[in-house]
């Protein structure tokens, strides 16, 4: 289980950015790629441990796990819309995952010392 799941965040990651990507050329496969990608990487996200109890860090990982779930409704935006407000989801999502992504190990190092 210690390798899996950096291999998740890493194959969800890589997959999640090529479908993306190539979702803009028109290619027929492009969602499932980025929502398959989407997905392991949010099952990475929620089997990652949070060291630590405070209320802030749980505040945290709440917000983290909200990123991933609109990381994963960015890609059924891509199967039902016509237009891009999949991207409006994808930068909410990045945007939380982005502030998360700092905010945990500060938060984790403060209630270490």
């Amino acid at each position: 289980m210690k390798q899996l799941v950096p291999a998740l965040f890493v194959v969800g990651a890589i997959m999640a950015l090529t479908g993306a990507a190539v979702f803009i050329t028109g290619w027929i496969y492009a969602p499932y790629i980025y929502t398959i990608g989407a997905g392991f990487f949010a099952l990475a996200q929620v089997n990652t441990p949070v060291k630590g109890k405070g209320k802030t860090l749980k505040r945290l990982r709440v917000q983290q796990i909200f990123g991933a779930l609109a990381l994963i409704l960015t890609g059924a935006f891509m199967f039902t819309t016509r237009g891009n407000e999949w991207i409006a989801c994808l930068t909410v999502a990045a945007i939380l995952e982005l502030y998360t992504a700092f905010r945990i190990p500060q938060e984790e190092e403060k209630e270490r010392a």
